[in-house]
């Protein structure tokens, strides 16, 4: 468990966002003042089942104090994995959910297949969430919010970018996999997600989709995000064949409580860029 934690911070009416994969998962929890006032990640080292990964939220929950000693007005629970894709609102029918998956990730007959709507960009993203920490969730607390990390990806980076006339790539990093977001003068484009073992996976993919989309190496704008740094070997080989490479940042006004380590504003961009 790596942590950049504790505060004890009395102000009620706090929030919970939980991010979610087979590698790991991390919270954070903000008060009414949106502070943090708590942030952790947990990357396991290797990949576990969804029954697996439930028990470790399910000891978290049990023995970690800043989850076991909180009351929380709201929790959102952000899904990452690569079981999703991304449809043009005007072609979205509710009843074809099954169909617009099942050329990209195999979809089993007892799968529940969940979408998210941003109704300003008319983009709708579906995906099969983790069922039973859903359940676990609903269970435990009741109500709570549920997501895509691309919904929130791509909802945060269209307006970042809204206005951009360049072209930019952006690179969230995760244990296993990442994400590739690209817009063309400020245009949404492509939303994917890959795995990768080694540096040369990460190349590999990034520079298929520049050849694919006909991007100039030597011209477009890569931004990483997420879990890395300028010492990482993705942020080396990229910088290698790739002109212009830099890290993004989320926009959000959030403040720490003092007893937290500041951490770079690329890092847990998707955990911190829904509020």
């Amino acid at each position: 468990m790596v942590q950049t934690i504790n505060s004890i911070d009395d102000n009620t009416s706090k929030k919970l966002s939980i991010q979610v994969s087979l590698n790991g998962f991390s919270f954070c929890i903000t008060n009414k003042n949106q502070k943090i006032i708590a942030i952790e990640q947990d990357n396991f080292g290797i990949q576990l089942t969804p029954k697996q990964v439930l028990d470790k939220i399910k000891y978290s929950f049990n023995h970690n104090k800043n989850l076991r000693e909180q009351v929380f007005n709201s929790i959102d629970v952000i899904h990452q994995n690569d079981l999703y894709t991304v449809v043009p609102k005007p072609l979205f029918d509710e009843k074809l959910l099954n169909e617009y998956l099942k050329f990209n990730t195999k979809v089993l007959k007892n799968d529940f297949i969940a979408y998210d709507t941003l109704d300003r960009h008319d983009i709708v993203t579906v995906y099969i969430p983790y069922t039973n920490i859903n359940n676990y969730f609903f269970d435990s607390f009741g109500s709570f919010t549920y997501k895509h990390t691309s919904t929130i990806l791509i909802n945060s980076l269209i307006t970042q970018e809204k206005n951009n006339e360049s072209t930019t790539v952006f690179a969230n990093i995760n244990d296993d996999s990442f994400d590739i977001i690209v817009f063309i003068k400020g245009k949404f484009v492509l939303s994917n997600t890959f795995k990768h073992q080694t540096k040369e996976d990460f190349l590999y993919y990034l520079m298929h989709i520049a050849e694919q989309l006909k991007l100039n190496p030597e011209e477009f704008n890569l931004f990483f995000l997420g879990n890395i740094s300028e010492d990482s070997e993705f942020y080396k080989i990229a910088y290698t064949y790739i002109n212009n490479v830099s890290f993004g940042s989320h926009q959000q006004q959030l403040k720490l409580a003092s007893e937290i380590t500041p951490f770079k504003s690329h890092q847990y961009f998707t955990l911190l860029s829904h509020f």
